[in-house]
């Protein structure tokens, strides 16, 4: 078995360190968000932090980090207040990975994918994702431990381009949307449903409904 204090957490170098803890969330959804520029120009980052907020009012958020540096998807939000949030699928992930390069031009065009755009939000979508989500900025809280901040949007538009991805309750099929999971920075994961259970009551055994 291999145990680290705090300690031992600490002696460890930057890169090592950072691919333990990151790693410890386990598998998260694994998303690019795109915003545009009050010049218009269109940016495009993959986050593994996106996170369900609350349902009513629908909204979602992801963690930005510290803004000591230019972070363009950050200034763009601030600016027009909006974003997309777009499920990665196995068919864009390396150019989905890709957009974490430092680029000096778009990651649209950089990384070879196309943006799109509907009439509810002015940031661009990706045209190859399965799944979209568009967003106005409703709040932003910073996080004093590190310095970074949690980025809440309220959902204006879903798109689902797929009409397998989406069952008769409602609640989506990420297998069919080919939606992938990532750990860490850079390890991907397909996504397979094992069950759907029951609603949980204290009285009642678990029950797989399918």
């Amino acid at each position: 078995m291999n145990i680290f204090n705090q300690s031992d957490i600490r002696s460890l170098d930057k890169q090592s360190r950072t691919n333990l803890i990151n790693a410890l969330a386990g598998i998260r959804p694994a998303n690019l968000i795109g915003s545009i520029s009050e010049n218009k120009i269109t940016n495009l980052a993959i986050f593994n932090s996106v996170m369900h907020i609350g349902a009513d009012p629908a909204l979602m958020g992801f963690i930005m980090r510290p803004t000591t540096v230019k972070r363009d998807t950050y200034e763009n939000i601030i600016n027009t207040k909006e974003f997309s949030i777009n499920h990665v699928n196995s068919d864009i992930v390396a150019a989905a990975h890709q957009t974490s390069a430092r680029f000096e031009i778009s990651e649209f065009e950089a990384c070879k994918l196309n943006p799109e755009y509907s009439s509810i939000v002015k940031a661009p979508y990706v045209q190859e994702a399965s799944i979209q989500i568009g967003l106005k900025l409703a709040e932003i809280i910073s996080i004093q431990s590190n310095d970074t901040k949690l980025i809440i949007g309220e959902i204006l538009e879903i798109r689902i381009k797929d009409v397998n991805c989406i069952e008769t309750d409602f609640s989506l099929n990420l297998e069919a949307s080919q939606s992938m999971g990532v750990n860490g920075l850079d390890t991907y994961y397909s996504l397979q449903k094992v069950a759907k259970l029951k609603y949980a009551k204290p009285n009642l055994a678990p029950e797989i409904i399918s």
